[in-house]
């Protein structure tokens, strides 16, 4: 059974499908959730060094992909520019979220991780020709106005309604700057794992996440590494982190083929909830009422998107897949009629496009 019969029952199963989509994006966002504990508890312990907490995912994900990647004898499907720019965006985003626990709370970086949602929303629209109904943009935007509630109780509280942090305005600041470069990084990999191959997306993400983050481990936290007095806690917290992160590359790529950055996005909302929880029961800190009242604001933003997310602008844009007019290496049991045929129809139209066999530009 090849990838193009599976995506047909799919396709024709709308009740699994959504179904599906929902409890993998619920998997992911709690993976998120977990990696938000594990560099919590890595600051607390006094270590500041987020690129090597990064630096140990993108080599595992090139290690272990690559080696699959290889098996196969494929040649590289989309330029090598395009997945510089995956991995350089990635990785600046995972460098000042992390960052920003050493200035602010665990809640607040995961609520205002989610500024991902309206970068996305903008990049897809701009990039990939997606079109959002008002109710969308409007359900995103209330989304967005739940989550600056964070930013009025770190103020008002120096840090004591958030749980803590020496500095935490430029905690929330690092953590919003951090998630356009992370809306980048899903963009450009929902087109890759939509359009190309996922393996060797991933493989490529490690790749050059790797070498990125190197140069800068090399720059930045050399000194740092030196400094550190490792004992088994803070092994098992940067453990801890690293299979967490490796799951959540490992399983992210699915949920952007199914269903998009934006959905994607929205579903790792959720993982506010589990750093709540997280933070309630384990650390035993407590929550400012801001933060209550700022997740029933998202959760009217999220429940307006999803319900009307079917009532999509026909009449002058398509989703994602209809929009993209890509030249691009058939995998195999891929429908090539149907692939060629749908690329003839968009070609006609001269709508905005992507081309990533050797460069980007516009019809």
């Amino acid at each position: 059974m090849d990838w193009t019969t599976i995506s047909t029952w799919w396709s024709r199963t709308a009740t699994l499908q959504i179904l599906g989509i929902l409890l993998l994006g619920q998997l992911v966002s709690f993976l998120l959730a977990l990696m938000s504990i594990t560099s919590s508890l890595i600051a607390q312990f006094g270590v500041d060094a987020p690129l090597t907490q990064s630096l140990f995912t993108y080599g595992s994900l090139a290690l272990v992909y690559g080696s699959i990647l290889l098996y196969r004898h494929q040649k590289p499907l989309v330029s090598w520019y395009w997945y510089l720019l995956l991995g350089f965006a990635d990785a600046q985003g995972c460098y000042l979220v992390i960052k920003a626990y050493q200035y602010t709370s665990v809640t607040s970086v995961t609520l205002l991780d989610c500024w991902t949602v309206p970068w996305a929303i903008l990049l897809t629209w701009i990039f990939l020709g997606t079109r959002y109904s008002l109710w969308q943009l409007c359900g995103g935007t209330l989304c967005v106005l739940g989550l600056s509630l964070v930013l009025f109780s770190d103020t008002w509280d120096g840090g004591g309604g958030g749980g803590g942090g020496s500095k935490p305005v430029l905690g929330d600041v690092l953590v919003i700057v951090g998630t356009v470069f992370y809306a980048i990084s899903n963009v450009v990999e929902e087109f890759c794992v939509k359009k190309k191959d996922r393996v060797e997306t991933v493989t490529m993400l490690g790749v050059y996440g790797f070498l990125v983050t190197a140069i800068e481990v090399s720059v930045l936290e050399l000194k740092t590494l030196k400094s550190i007095k490792w004992s088994s806690d803070i092994v098992l917290a940067f453990a801890g982190y690293g299979v967490s992160s490796f799951m959540f590359y490992s399983l992210a790529p699915f949920v952007l083929k199914l269903s998009g950055s934006t959905m994607f996005n929205l579903s790792l909302l959720t993982s506010d909830i589990w750093a709540v929880v997280f933070r309630v029961f384990i650390y035993h800190q407590k929550v400012d009422w801001l933060y209550f009242v700022s997740f029933l604001v998202v959760a009217i933003g999220l429940i307006i998107y999803s319900t009307t997310e079917k009532k999509l602008v026909p009449a002058s844009a398509t989703t994602e897949d209809e929009n993209l007019n890509t030249e691009y290496q058939i995998l195999n049991g891929e429908n090539e009629s149907s692939t060629f045929a749908q690329n003839d129809s968009l070609a006609s139209r001269g709508k905005p496009h992507w081309k990533l066999d050797g460069e980007a530009s516009l019809g």
